[in-house]
């Protein structure tokens, strides 16, 4: 008899399938803890809300502050050279730039989970003039809640995040975003 039930009922796809359910819980679990900052009291970035300070070193040494960019809509990338979609997704950010740099447009890099050696030589053979800010902590990645590369944020000439965008950029996604923050202050 239990042999028949056991035939019946058979227990491996199940017990399968419960394991990949806890494996993708505790993934998720996992993408939320690595996405909080240190010392992080769960507050969340928010959309019309000013956007995190980015503070930091980019990759040829120089200094960067997010919060000298006010006066210009800024769109901020989180990317990395190893990063499929991200390297895709470079020559629509650098044609956007030239499109829409006489409106004050910056474009800024931050570079996630890869080191600068690689990025250096990418960066400079796809003719990238924009600053990409080396994130060795993880602090600026945590306060921007990224979940995945590319991540892209959009904000205001007032330094309010007016969009998010998780995943590639497309050229309609641009513009439609793009819109939201080229307004005068």
């Amino acid at each position: 008899m239990a042999g028949s039930a056991a035939r019946r009922f058979p227990r491996r796809p199940i017990l399968l399938a419960l394991a990949v359910a806890v494996a993708a819980t505790v993934g998720v679990l996992g993408v939320v803890a690595l996405t909080r900052a240190p010392g992080d009291d769960g507050g969340a970035i928010a959309v019309d809300q000013p956007a995190p300070a980015i503070v930091g070193t980019t990759l040829d040494g120089a200094a960067f502050d997010l919060a000298a960019l006010r006066g210009h809509p800024v769109v901020v990338n989180f990317w990395g050279p190893t990063c499929i979609p991200c390297r895709s997704e470079f020559p629509l950010l650098k044609a956007k730039l030239a499109e829409h740099g006489a409106d004050g447009l910056v474009v800024v890099g931050v570079l996630m989970a890869d080191p600068p050696d690689l990025a250096r030589p990418f960066v400079a053979e796809q003719g990238a003039t924009w600053p990409t800010v080396i994130d060795p902590t993880g602090a600026i990645k945590g306060a921007y809640r990224v979940l995945a590369r590319p991540q892209s944020y959009f904000i205001d000439r007032d330094g309010i995040l007016r969009s998010i965008q998780i995943g590639e950029v497309q050229d309609a996604d641009f513009e439609r975003q793009y819109a939201r923050i080229a307004g005068g202050s």
